[in-house]
């Protein structure tokens, strides 16, 4: 039995069974590769779920944590660090660069679903009782509150009731305006692009046209950008030219460590008070240096993930895939994606089987054509029989 085998076996003697048996035993990273425990070297395309942005074992983040773990590790919100504040400025330094006139405040997180969590909080503070919708397809997370706002019935209906009811709408004006017209709306969170639907990007001005539809109705605009933002689409924002009332991040924020936020403009950003919400973890000052640090790396990278991305989709295309997406988050169309996951992970390449016919691509921002170009050229040889049954 190798070492890889080995060590999948030791895990699913540890742990619950709620991922299934890992793909691989991953060992170290540098860059934008990894190697599994039995010394064999793969091209990260899948970035950890767009989260690694700095790809593997970064000097800008090597170095954050251990200046910070060395100085203050923890310290709860009872008190505020250097860190913390410095990270809650840039966070709005990327929304005046994104075109957000308001001005916007922080509230920190653990995770992507926490972040959403304090949203739908932010949601019912504003209109107590007021109908909330979400599109059709939508994930926004797996805690009871984020699952309400999942369209996923797999894995959300073996937990019912869930914390209240949302209503899905199809992601069309004119199904917008139908719901819309219904009265008393609280709220609308919509993803750019949608991810785990296999890389989605909603129907171009659907975004301006909620925006519209919200401000007559005295709703909040709710944005995820969890997977699209920080730098992954090649901008910090996925709906740059859209100011929302909430936007919730994490994945790439933390460039690897666990870290989410929700921002709120305006009115929205001032509806929580003391008790309102809460989080022991929440603005760790490791946590944040780290954040902070993977900003300052990002902005300098937003040309470069614009440029790469445009470059790999149209090797894609040329190679006769369908390529849905932005960035360095892209979808290619497979007959069976699994089956082209598992061969990719053999050949040396990680990428994500989010439906039976997408293979989903969110590799580290760092990523370089010269990196790519083995894996553009394996899926060009092998187009005819990964694009058939």
């Amino acid at each position: 039995m190798s070492t890889n085998e080995t060590m999948i076996n030791r895990y699913e003697r540890a742990f619950m069974n709620t991922f299934g048996a890992p793909q691989l035993a991953l060992t170290r990273g540098e860059g934008a590769y990894v190697w599994d425990a039995d010394g064999k070297r793969y091209l990260d395309l899948l970035g950890g779920i767009a989260v690694n942005a700095l790809g593997h074992a970064h000097p800008a983040i090597v170095g954050a944590v251990q200046a910070q773990v060395g100085t203050l590790g923890h310290i709860s919100n009872f008190f505020t660090s250097t860190p913390q504040v410095e990270l809650g400025e840039k966070i709005q330094d990327v929304f005046a660069q994104s075109g957000y006139e308001r001005p916007v405040k922080v509230f920190l997180t653990n995770s992507g679903t926490e972040a959403v969590e304090a949203a739908l909080k932010i949601v019912r503070l504003h209109k107590p009782g007021g109908r909330i919708l979400a599109l059709t397809h939508a994930f926004h997370g797996r805690t009871f509150g984020a699952l309400t706002l999942t369209d996923k019935p797999a894995i959300k209906d073996q937990f019912a009731p869930l914390a209240g009811t949302v209503e899905f709408v199809e992601p069309t004006a004119r199904d917008l305006d139908a719901a819309f017209a219904g009265g008393n709306v609280a709220a609308i969170f919509m993803e750019p692009i949608q991810g785990e639907a296999g890389v989605m990007p909603l129907p171009d001005g659907l975004l301006s046209h909620a925006r519209a539809l919200c401000d007559a109705a005295g709703a909040l605009l709710v944005i995820d950008e969890i997977q699209t933002g920080i730098g992954r689409t090649g901008q910090w924002l996925a709906s740059r030219g859209v100011q929302a009332d909430v936007v919730t991040l994490a994945k790439g924020l933390g460039g690897g460590f666990p870290i989410g936020a929700c921002v709120g403009a305006g009115a929205a950003g001032e509806l929580f008070t003391p008790g309102s919400h809460g989080s022991t973890f929440a603005g760790n000052p490791v946590a944040s240096a780290v954040a902070l640090a993977t900003l300052m790396q990002v902005e300098a990278l937003l040309t470069h993930v614009h440029d790469t991305g445009l470059w790999l989709r149209s090797q894609l295309e040329a190679a006769g895939y369908e390529v849905r997406g932005s960035g360095l988050l892209l979808a290619i169309g497979v007959h069976d994606s699994t089956r082209v996951r598992d061969e990719l992970l053999t050949k040396g390449f990680i990428t994500n089987a989010p439906n039976p016919h997408t293979i989903r691509l969110a590799p580290p921002l760092i990523v370089s054509e010269s990196d790519l170009a083995p894996f553009t050229a394996l899926m060009a040889e092998r187009s005819h029989e990964f694009q058939e049954a």
